[in-house]
């Protein structure tokens, strides 16, 4: 796979911190009497020596697991690890390294572990506002497709679909309201769609009631919040993703009870005038979930029995 180009604040941006001998602000005494600030800094500065260890192929694999362990404890960690310099890069070594034992599947807890870790990193930046849309234009969601395509039912190969899974879910999280997220959504369920047009990604989603109605909960959520702001790209990832699910006999069968009724009344009638295709593409999915139910499902062979 040929490497995106990566933005320029990986390598131009100033060195994070303040620099060699600069005075705290307010004073030592300040410093002192605040007591919590001075602990927040403790912790930062902490962050800090560990971004940097990232950067140091020796020190890398217990900046890793400190790192991701304790991401919740260290404000503003995102904005730390894109703007530092040849981290972001550092963490995509450690996604590719992996590659070469994806196929034939030879990955072990110890690689899994190691590198489920560099995926809780890049949640930690896809998760956050300032770093979400630089993350989306550097193309970093595609490094992951590859261990979202994976077949193998091993933990660890389980621990690093799921792991995968975060991030791409750190983007498509319904109550975004920023800038761009319409974008962020298309993105991300781009790459869900890819996923399901692989027959093993398909057999994936659709192998428990679980991860089907995960999936199902995402799109139906999107759906909705298309009927207030319509996107006809968006909306034409969502319909794709849909026509696909419904080429598994169980989840057609579970379309016909939970597929949005906006897609079925005509809501997006305006949206989709300019765009045949994806027309189409609806057209197809109603005809599939009006007709009978498949015999063999009748008596709970689909999802409900499984929940």
């Amino acid at each position: 796979m040929a490497m995106p180009n990566l933005p320029q604040s990986l390598s131009m941006n100033a060195p994070f911190g303040p620099g060699p001998g600069a005075p705290a602000p307010g004073g030592s005494a300040a410093a002192a009497a605040a007591g919590p600030p001075a602990s927040k800094d403790r912790k930062m500065a902490s962050a800090e020596q560990l971004v940097l260890d990232l950067c140091n192929p020796d020190l890398r694999e217990n900046a890793l697991l400190e790192l991701s362990k304790k991401r919740e404890l260290f404000q503003d960690l995102a904005p730390l690890l894109w703007n530092s310099v040849g981290t972001i890069a550092a963490l995509l070594q450690e996604i590719i390294f992996i590659y070469p034992v994806l196929s034939p599947p030879n990955l072990t807890p110890a690689q899994s572990n190691r590198v489920c870790n560099a995926l809780a990193l890049l949640q930690c930046v896809a998760s956050h506002p300032d770093t979400r849309m630089l993350f989306l234009k550097a193309h970093i969601p595609l490094y992951l497709y590859p261990f979202l395509n994976t077949g193998s039912k091993t933990r660890p190969f389980e621990y690093l679909r799921l792991t995968s899974l975060g991030v791409i879910g750190a983007l498509v999280k319904v109550d975004d309201t920023e800038m761009g997220s319409e974008l962020s959504k298309t993105v991300a369920t781009f790459i869900v769609q890819k996923i399901l047009l692989d027959d093993l990604g398909l057999d994936y989603i659709c192998t428990t009631a679980e991860r089907f109605y995960a999936v199902g909960r995402v799109l139906n959520h999107m759906v909705g919040a298309l009927a207030e702001q319509p996107s006809s790209r968006l909306l034409k990832h969502i319909i794709r993703c849909y026509l696909r699910l419904a080429d598994n006999p169980r989840a057609c069968d579970a379309l016909r009870g939970c597929l949005p009724e906006m897609l079925r009344d005509g809501t997006f009638n305006a949206c989709l005038r300019e765009d045949p295709t994806t027309r189409r593409w609806l057209q197809q999915l109603l005809s599939i979930v009006a007709v009978n139910r498949v015999p063999g499902l009748q008596a709970g062979g689909g999802f409900d029995h499984m929940l």
